[in-house]
């Protein structure tokens, strides 16, 4: 029989151990995550709002005690293959615990070799580019459905309404050749090809000789593939000459950032997204984002590239928390390949040892001339 005195004292060394434990998870050095992204130039929307997603979420994480700390580093490579490879050099260099969030295709398949020679996490690169998926590697984790998926979706909706003359306008580098290929090889499905192509440079807003090859196309729909600047310059300038059929985008385009570029012109813009949109409340994950973007304050706002980088972030700190013994990169591979059918809030994650294409979730969204998104 325990008595009072055995009991309170039973209590107590409980209450020291539970103590001396936060005080240890607390005291040990944040784990590190280095991220390059844009941060400046014509792409920088989407470094910017991913970056703050995840920082929203790795605030709150960091704040319930008893948990590591888990903060991002983060360096500008502008959306350039060479000074995101410099970037991701210089982190490794600094032994990040693993790489996340970086943007775009070009700049991630720059910093693929290094992280895969490395056998550092390579976590939620914000690129749906077949490249980086195939072939398979043990240490790369994709958050988001492919651009095959969301092309598929894209040809099927535009088919569906009779919108069969396609043209594409797409980015001049891997990303814009990944996006092609989808477009293509979702038409060569039902028969059909592209009725024109035309390229724009990354970082660039030349579209004058592009509108000219699409326009006189007379395609019924313009696919774009690129980042908000080019792709807000192209439909100005093709509406400038008189086209009135409809423009579909990539998730990647940065949803809110072309409709803040285009503004009233904006109106019937289509974008496919890859997460829920953000003001959907009836998606569980999106009252948790909206209500934790309202306490973090400052500069964050809630929108779908946020939202992504807040996704990522909680499915990462998902992988830790499954991490088996002690925290490793190795460990952090193996929680994260343990997360099977697992619902955030309605967005269902799944990996495993051989799959580490986390969703396919792709639907379509609409731009107002209000700077509202519809789903």
């Amino acid at each position: 029989m325990v008595n009072r005195r055995h009991f309170s004292l039973a209590v107590g060394a409980a209450a020291t151990l539970g103590g001396v434990r936060i005080a240890q998870a607390q005291a040990e050095a944040p784990l590190v995550l280095g991220q390059s992204a844009p941060f400046t130039g014509p792409a920088a929307q989407l470094g910017i709002q991913f970056h703050q997603g995840a920082k929203v979420f790795l605030d709150q994480y960091n704040a319930q005690p008893g948990r590591r700390n888990v903060v991002i580093k983060n360096l500008d490579d502008g959306y350039e293959p060479d000074r995101c490879a410099a970037n991701t050099q210089k982190l490794i260099e600094e032994d990040v615990f693993a790489l996340f969030g970086y943007i775009g295709t070009p700049t991630s398949l720059a910093a693929l070799p290094l992280a895969v020679k490395e056998k550092v996490p390579f976590i939620a690169p914000f690129t749906g580019a077949m490249s980086l998926r195939e072939p398979f590697h043990k240490n790369v984790f994709h958050l988001r459905a492919s651009y095959n998926d969301e092309t598929a979706l894209m040809v099927k909706q535009l088919t569906h309404l009779g919108l069969k003359k396609i043209a594409v306008f797409y980015q001049n580098d891997a990303y814009g050749k990944a996006g092609l290929d989808g477009v293509t090889l979702a038409l060569s499905q039902m028969d059909l090809k592209p009725i024109a192509m035309a390229t724009v440079e990354r970082n660039s807003a030349d579209v004058a000789q592009a509108v000219k090859a699409i326009v006189g196309a007379r395609p019924d729909a313009v696919v774009q593939v690129g980042a908000y600047k080019a792709c807000a310059a192209f439909i100005r300038e093709a509406r400038k000459a008189s086209y009135g059929g409809t423009f579909i985008n990539l998730s990647f385009v940065g949803t809110q950032a072309l409709a803040d570029e285009l503004g009233k012109e904006a109106a019937g813009v289509m974008v496919t997204q890859v997460v829920p949109s953000p003001y959907n409340p009836a998606n569980a994950i999106t009252r948790e984002f909206v209500e934790a973007v309202r306490k973090a304050g400052g500069g964050a706002s809630a929108n779908f590239s946020s939202m992504e980088g807040y996704l990522a972030a909680k499915v990462l700190t998902e992988g830790l928390r499954k991490a088996s013994g002690k925290v490793t990169r190795d460990s952090l591979v193996g929680g994260l390949e343990s997360i099977d059918r697992q619902q955030f809030g309605g967005f269902e994650v799944s990996f495993s040892a051989k799959n580490h294409v986390g969703s396919k979730f792709v639907e379509l969204s609409m731009l107002t001339g209000d700077g509202r998104v519809r789903t």
